[in-house]
């Protein structure tokens, strides 16, 4: 199981991610460009300690990530997914992606996905806050593949 973020625009939620994915043990993949510095402070601060111990790959550009994925699913954790949640069957190998919290994913990221996953919510809301999302995705898929460590 991997976790990848799209062209992350917020240090504060990537930060926040890497702390999740280092302590559940999941690699986490970056496509870039990001729209803030990679040695931010505020990646630092929210990603604490955690931040340097979690296993992260940067990719240049969505065609390098595209290539590194290599026959893993791709998972795309999307408002616009067709498939809810509880209804979502995850595998072993599959990467989880979010997109970037202002933009989403374009049309050729979003049609590359394989399973493209909606996290069910009170009408009249918008979204989730991409960490918070993350969280409940990758929850999700460690707990149907029977990955929990520790």
């Amino acid at each position: 199981m991997r976790l990848a973020l799209f062209q992350p625009d917020q240090a504060g939620n990537v930060g926040t991610i890497l702390r999740l994915a280092a302590c559940l043990g999941v690699p986490v993949d970056i496509v870039e460009p990001c729209g803030f510095p990679w040695s931010d402070k505020a990646l630092r601060r929210a990603g604490m300690d955690y931040a340097e111990i979690a296993q992260v790959t940067r990719h240049a550009d969505w065609a390098a990530f595209a290539d590194a994925l290599g026959g893993r699913r791709l998972v795309l954790m999307t408002t616009k997914g067709a498939t809810p949640l509880p209804e979502a069957r995850f595998e072993q190998g599959d990467t989880l992606l979010m997109g970037s919290e202002s933009s989403g994913v374009p049309a050729e990221v979003h049609q590359a996905a394989r399973l493209r996953v909606r996290i069910p919510q009170v009408e009249g809301t918008r979204s989730l806050n991409i960490a918070v999302a993350a969280g409940i995705g990758l929850a999700e898929a460690i707990r149907q593949t029977g990955q929990w460590r520790g």
